[in-house]
């Protein structure tokens, strides 16, 4: 298989691609104990842009927090060690990055509070998750886990089996995307990103005690809606309001602002992007490619 990139950062040094290993006993393997982030970095033709980098890291600690391990690292370091490998591969193009923290000892144990934690962060080019012209989602059968199960505001590798099920079904049944319902059968999230919907020209979302990842992107929409005249309002939504919502669209890293077009056959709108999701859309990739002065302060240039 083609390396995605040259080098990867790895415990504190930078690596060539092929040479970043772990054991076939690293904990992390067998029981899905690591933390991680995406993160996107944009080309503006003059610099490589990382778009909220810092609160990222930040959400990283609080993962691991949450989950009981320590970063072996400062936010500053793990801060160069992102800028590191980007210079490194000496990219000039958008990129997805990759940090990761995974507990690195090789052992069966499940008492995880002494053992060793590795770092890396991996870059690669990367485009287009989800077309961002529309996409058609079904409401899966499997669960999204509740927070009194697992928790779910840590981006915790284990967890995201559930995801990895729910977009199997989905694609297995001709979709592009899963729509995952709560234990309650309250809508709360793709497979992968946060759900958004306008009824009567207001924009809801689910709140964040309904086991929900605590989305940077979903921030990031709630706070530039404002400069599109909208508040968004936070609450349970149901599959009936989905299915009869004048608009749909999905919000994570990867997928950005992806408008959702059909849900379990059922047309949304008029079957294509609708008004809101297409401003706040382009509102969202004229900031994270700093053309926006209000918010460069969520920039991180490169070079």
């Amino acid at each position: 298989m083609k390396p995605y990139a040259k080098y990867i950062w790895l415990d504190g040094r930078i690596v060539k691609w092929e040479d970043a290993k772990i054991h076939v006993l690293t904990h992390a393997l067998h029981y899905g104990t690591s933390i991680f982030e995406g993160i996107r970095g944009y080309w503006n033709g003059d610099n490589l842009l990382v778009f909220r980098l810092e609160e990222h890291i930040d959400r990283m600690y609080r993962s691991a927090k949450i989950l009981g391990i320590s970063i072996p690292y400062t936010r500053e370091e793990v801060r160069q060690a992102v800028l590191e490998t980007i210079k490194a591969n000496n990219f000039r193009e958008d990129v997805y990055i990759r940090p990761v923290a995974f507990v690195a000892s090789q052992t069966v144990t499940l008492d995880i509070r002494n053992l060793e934690v590795s770092l890396a962060v991996i870059v690669f080019p990367f485009g287009k998750y989800l077309s961002p012209n529309g996409i058609k989602a079904t409401i899966v059968s499997w669960r999204r886990v509740h927070n009194t199960m697992l928790p779910v505001m840590a981006k915790i590798g284990g967890i995201y089996v559930n995801s990895v099920l729910a977009l199997v079904e989905a694609r297995s049944r001709g979709f592009d995307e899963a729509l995952l319902m709560d234990v309650n059968g309250y809508v709360v999230e793709g497979s992968g990103e946060n759900i958004f919907i306008v009824r009567g020209g207001r924009l809801f979302t689910p709140p964040v005690h309904e086991s929900i990842l605590e989305g940077i992107t979903r921030d990031t929409v709630i706070k530039l809606s404002g400069d599109v005249g909208l508040r968004v309002e936070e609450k349970p939504i149901t599959r009936e309001e989905v299915y009869t919502a004048d608009e749909v669209f999905l919000v994570g890293t990867a997928a950005e602002i992806t408008p959702v077009v059909e849900v379990d056959g059922r047309t949304i709108g008029t079957g294509k992007p609708g008004p809101i999701t297409t401003k706040i859309a382009e509102l969202y990739s004229n900031v994270v490619r700093g053309k926006v002065e209000k918010y460069l302060n969520w920039i991180t240039p490169v070079y």
